[in-house]
């Protein structure tokens, strides 16, 4: 049975090689794709099959997954591209004959009002239209969104945001891609809707005291308009539009539009997914600049 994994050289694509090979998938039924190849090379060190594909270039979809039985779908990253590359990656799919495809969607993509979630909701129909089996899965947000931000969390003293007391069901990607090697590797997943998420949802304001748990920093949380979390965002280097996507997110957030109760991710792992203190325990073990500020 050959997988293709799109994506393979960004973090939740290798993540998902990662846990196929843990789960005693052959490296020769893997197919790692990615845009850039010379992204992935380690992969083909390891007898995993490394093949070119461009969301830009049909054709490369075309022999990038040619013979696979099943896809993971990993959305891209350029909001206002995705829609049309994923229509190109569905319908490659389709003409491969690919038996399965896995697509990362969002959390309540069917409902929610965000920018990010209108793309998803797209896709989600795509797959209906085109007549692929697939099965969604709706992650929630990742955790690594906020304890990549922790060197910063720590310098200023404070987490931003414009999510009020909104509830998120974050989990790390690593728990993402294990679940998805899961669907990938099992049966009985076509046509299902997985809503996953952290077993504990949390509000900005409980991500700052877990900081501040973690940290013996007084950590608070200071919510912002969302014009103006733009502001600050762009002020700390983030495109415009990257900005104003995220802070469409957070009110999104405060609408408990990343919220799960569903249990889907805990039942797919077999296990609790990694807790928040967990998850900023390890940022601050492996990020040297975000201890330096912890002390």
């Amino acid at each position: 049975m050959s997988i293709v994994v799109t994506g393979a050289s960004g973090q939740l694509g290798r993540l998902t090689v990662e846990a196929l090979l843990r789960r005693g998938v052959p490296a020769s039924d893997i197919v790692a794709t990615g845009r850039d190849t010379t992204r992935i090379e380690e992969f083909a060190d390891r007898g995993v099959v490394v093949r070119r594909a461009d969301f830009a270039a049909p054709d490369s979809l075309a022999a990038a997954f040619a013979g696979a039985d099943r896809l993971l779908l990993v959305s891209t990253t350029t909001v206002d591209e995705r829609v049309a590359n994923h229509c190109r990656a569905i319908d490659a799919a389709a003409a491969a004959g690919v038996s399965l495809v896995a697509y990362t969607s969002m959390s309540h993509a069917d409902t929610a009002t965000t920018v990010l979630a209108a793309t998803h909701r797209a896709t989600e129909e795509l797959l209906r239209q085109r007549g692929v089996p697939g099965v969604l899965l709706r992650n929630s947000w990742y955790l690594e969104n906020y304890t990549g931000q922790l060197p910063l969390v720590l310098r200023n003293g404070a987490v931003v945001g414009s999510a009020g007391q909104g509830r998120i069901s974050a989990a790390t990607r690593a728990d993402y891609a294990e679940a998805a090697a899961v669907v990938l590797t099992t049966e009985g997943h076509a046509g299902k809707v997985y809503e996953l998420g952290g077993d504990e949802a949390f509000t900005l304001t409980g991500l700052a005291a877990a900081i501040s748990a973690a940290t013996g920093r007084q950590i608070t949380y200071t919510d912002l308009p969302a014009d103006e979390l733009v502001r600050v965002l762009t002020g700390a280097g983030l495109p415009a539009e990257l900005a104003e996507v995220l802070a469409d997110a957070d009110l999104g957030m405060s609408r408990d539009e990343l919220l799960t109760t569903s249990g889907d991710l805990h039942r797919l792992l077999g296990r609790p997914a990694t807790s928040l203190a967990d998850a900023i325990a390890d940022a601050l073990h492996r990020e040297p600049a975000a201890a330096d500020h912890a002390g």
